[in-house]
């Protein structure tokens, strides 16, 4: 039964790695901030937490998983403020002169 635990983590391992992987292509072939920003954030956490999970099932009954736990949890909850803040100062600094922001534009759309 503990072969199949550990075949199963190690499968999680390797598909968080391949997502992980994907998001790093994303990363590297999309153009501007904003569409950056969700294989900086989504794929990226998706990827990890399988990660952490496979090594949860080959750890188990170890006193790590937790600090694996923490670590997932942090993510969880960190990724989406970050990406918030990059695509904010992105739109207010208008970094984006390849597409993200037209410079005629105003920094903050009006209320109509």
């Amino acid at each position: 039964m503990s072969t199949a635990i550990d075949v199963v983590g190690h499968i999680l391992i390797l598909v968080g790695s391949v997502i992980s992987l994907t998001a790093a292509v994303g990363i590297i072939r999309f153009r501007d901030t904003l569409s950056r920003m969700h294989p900086a954030t989504k794929p990226q956490v998706i990827g990890l937490l399988f990660v952490l999970g496979g090594a949860m099932l080959i750890l188990r009954g170890n006193i790590d998983i937790w600090m694996l736990a923490l670590a997932g949890m942090f993510m969880v909850l960190t990724a989406p403020v970050i990406a918030h803040r990059i695509g904010r100062v992105a739109y207010r600094e208008q970094l984006g002169r390849d597409g993200l922001i037209d410079s005629d534009e105003e920094s903050w759309p009006s209320g109509s």
